[in-house]
C-alpha cells in the first residue's frame, strides 16, 4: 500500500491553548515537556475531529507514540494567547507522521514546531496494525491536495 507525504503547506487545523500558571518553571516562562504536552492536545482534537476515536477505549485501535521532537524558537510566557496548528504529513503502512507549529495567536510568530511518528497498535492483541483505511480515507480527505502518494 502507497504512503503520503505532506507538501508543505499551512496547517487545516489549529487549536487553542491556554497557557496555565502551573505550566511555568522557575524562569517564568513555559517549561519544556508541556510544549509536548500542548501538541499531544492538539493531536487529540484533530483525532476525534475527523471521527478517528470517539474519545472511548483504545483498546481495539489505538496509537502509540514512536517518537517526538520539538525545536524551541521562542520561550513562552504566562497570559500568551496560543494556538498549535497540526497536520498528518505522512501515511505509512502501520505509522504516520504529524508535524505541529505552536504560534502567537496575535503576532502570528512561530515559537516552537514539532514531529510526532506515532503506530497504529491493537492493544488486545498486543501488536501493531495497518492503519485502518477508514483512518487513511479520513486524514487524506482532511489534508487534501497537501498530502500527495509517495512514490
Amino acid at each position: 500500500m502507497r504512503g503520503y507525504n505532506l507538501i508543505m503547506a499551512g496547517f487545516n487545523l489549529y487549536h487553542p491553548i491556554e497557557v496555565r500558571y502551573g505550566d511555568l518553571d522557575p524562569q517564568g516562562h513555559v517549561n519544556n515537556a508541556n510544549y509536548l504536552t500542548y501538541m499531544e492536545q492538539a493531536r487529540v482534537v484533530y483525532i476525534r475531529g475527523l471521527g478517528l476515536w470517539d474519545g472511548s477505549s483504545f483498546m481495539d485501535v489505538g496509537i502509540i507514540l514512536a517518537e517526538a521532537r520539538v525545536t524551541f524558537k521562542s520561550p513562552i510566557l504566562l497570559g500568551q494567547d496560543l494556538r498549535v496548528g497540526v497536520r498528518v504529513s505522512r501515511l505509512g503502512n502501520k505509522s504516520l507522521t504529524m508535524e505541529y507549529t505552536l504560534e502567537d495567536s496575535r503576532s502570528g510568530e512561530t515559537l516552537a514546531t514539532g514531529e510526532t511518528v506515532l503506530v497504529t497498535y491493537d492493544y488486545r492483541a498486543s501488536q501493531t496494525i495497518p492503519i485502518p483505511e477508514k483512518w487513511r480515507q479520513a486524514i487524506v480527505a482532511f489534508e487534501g491536495e497537501t498530502l500527495i502518494a509517495q512514490a
